[in-house]
């Protein structure tokens, strides 16, 4: 048992992130991914609003859940309607999920300018419903819409309306900061007062449009809180939600609230990134935790130093959370980067050529190029200077073609290339959206026969920067390209005044990369 529930409600609030769009398959994908988190409560929706909702609760009937209970959302009833007869009431049970979360009014305001009621009858609407529920057998989460805002103009009135909930058979009372405006000291203050008041199961529900929903979630834990519920990543509408990939380690690394097991745990970065891509959104890198820049060092004293002892940068150990330290190299670098870095990779211990790569990063990075995204460039660099760099193919050449033929016709792009591969050549076209694209589709289709590992490799990210702008269309571009396989993510770069030969540098690395990593890895099985 646990000493925090969490409750995860990606599936509705984060689904109400702007740019954010889930099929029934990618929600059905997100609730296996949290249950082999080791998530309580997902929340999938509200079945009246929409029938995708209600396909998924049907999907997950037939998914065997190894711990999580899936929670359909959804409302007090109607002022003018008995339980039996709302609709909302009777979508939420033909959803057949074991759980079920009821929102009601606990401000005042709302009571008499939203819902237009009395305040007593706003509070019968609450005890109906529950006690209806409830009398189902399900669980009964209660969330108190707006409650921070309704304690703090009218406390009497918000007890009650939670103490309608509790009495009727609530299995929690949820404080919900719906505004997203309180603060830390307030949220603190208010969930004792509550719990002092009313007693049992007390959850939060916090949002960030104060920069705060992480900070007030881990509040409301201290003050009494024992249910806490927030998206991934912190996904949700306006400014997003409790972002549970920071709350959940806060909790259990910081407060000494277990909500996960250590194997669980450990699962945290993985889940993240896997519903970043399920959400078709980037990486937040400099994300708590879990971002690829939360344990990544870059000057040369904070390198040498966690290379001696990690606990003088880092506050926790990366691996508790699935992550992985990082050292970045850049003109700041230090020998202890180079060191690190050439451990890592086992290319050499010799201080000479650890020099002299740290001066040709150096020189590189003022010419326009950038390590710190761009190991995989790194490692193929000294590579060369130890003469240890296998040539796998040779370009011949290649054209592409980019044709346009009407005002409003999308572009035509087309790419051709003549490759190499040990006294063998390979000629091959590939259209794409646009050269870069066309050129990797055909570089692929000519390297694919003599390397076949490299169908399961596919390009990630693709960014481009202009260096020195005050050359105008004539300037310098960085391309860096983020490639990944089964087993790892990797980073290279390319730079020039023509933007098709910086991505032909970055692109050639990451196959050549790739191919590297494929041949140490068959030496060492």
């Amino acid at each position: 048992m646990f000493d925090v529930t969490i409750y995860d409600t990606t599936l509705r609030d984060g689904a109400q992130s702007e740019g954010v769009n889930f099929s029934v398959e990618d929600k059905v994908s997100i609730a296996l991914a949290l249950d082999a988190l080791g998530v309580d409560y997902v929340e999938g929706g509200y079945p009246l609003s929409n029938e995708k909702d209600m396909a998924f609760f049907a999907a997950m009937r037939q998914k065997k859940l190894k711990h999580t209970r899936i929670c359909a959302f959804g409302s007090t009833r109607r002022a003018k309607l008995t339980v039996q007869d709302d609709p909302g009431l009777a979508a939420l049970l033909s959803a057949g999920t074991p759980a079920v979360a009821i929102v009601g009014k606990s401000w005042d305001l709302h009571v008499r300018d939203v819902l237009r009621v009395a305040l007593a009858e706003n509070v019968a609407m609450i005890a109906d419903t529950v006690k209806y529920l409830k009398a189902r057998r399900l669980d009964v989460i209660y969330d108190a819409e707006h409650f921070f805002d309704g304690y703090r103009h009218n406390p009497v009135y918000a007890l009650s309306t939670l103490r309608a909930a509790r009495e009727a058979g609530a299995d929690a009372l949820v404080l919900c900061d719906t505004n997203g405006g309180s603060l830390p000291h307030d949220v603190e203050e208010i969930t004792r007062a509550v719990l002092a008041a009313v007693g049992g199961v007390v959850g939060f529900h916090g949002h960030n449009d104060s920069g705060c929903a992480v900070a007030n979630t881990l509040a409301a834990v201290r003050g009494g809180a024992r249910h806490v519920q927030g998206t991934m990543n912190g996904l949700g509408e306006r400014t997003g939600n409790g972002d549970l990939c920071v709350v959940i380690p806060d909790l259990q690394l910081k407060l000494k609230q277990r909500c996960l097991s250590d194997e669980n745990l450990r699962r945290l970065t993985e889940t993240s990134r896997y519903i970043y891509e399920i959400a078709n959104l980037s990486l937040d890198d400099s994300q708590p935790f879990v971002g690829r820049a939360a344990f990544a060092h870059k000057g040369g004293l904070h390198v040498d130093a966690v290379r001696k002892n990690p606990v003088t940068y880092e506050h926790v150990s990366p691996e508790t959370v699935g992550n992985e330290r990082r050292l970045l190299l850049s003109e700041l670098s230090g020998a202890a980067t180079m060191l690190a870095k050439m451990e890592k990779h086992q290319l050499t211990d010799d201080p000479k050529v650890m020099k002299q790569a740290l001066k040709e990063v150096q020189k590189l990075e003022n010419m326009g190029y950038q390590f710190e995204a761009a190991e995989g460039s790194f490692v193929l660099l000294v590579r060369r200077m130890l003469g240890k760099q296998k040539r796998f193919f040779d370009l011949r050449g290649f054209r592409v073609i980019v044709e346009k033929r009407g005002h409003d016709e999308a572009p035509i792009t087309e790419a051709t290339i003549k490759i190499g591969v040990g006294g063998q050549e390979e000629l091959t076209a590939s259209e794409g959206d646009g050269p870069v694209n066309a050129i990797d589709g055909a570089m692929r289709k000519a390297l694919e026969r003599f390397y076949p590992s490299l169908r399961e490799m596919c390009l990630i990210d693709y960014k481009v920067r202009v260096i020195n702008t005050a050359a105008g269309t004539a300037a310098r571009v960085r391309v860096v390209i983020q490639s990944g396989d089964r087993d790892a993510v990797w980073g290279t770069v390319g730079v020039s005044e023509n933007l098709i030969e910086a991505s032909w540098q970055a692109l050639v690395d990451s196959i050549v990369y790739k191919l590297v990593k494929d041949e140490e890895k068959a030496a060492q099985a």
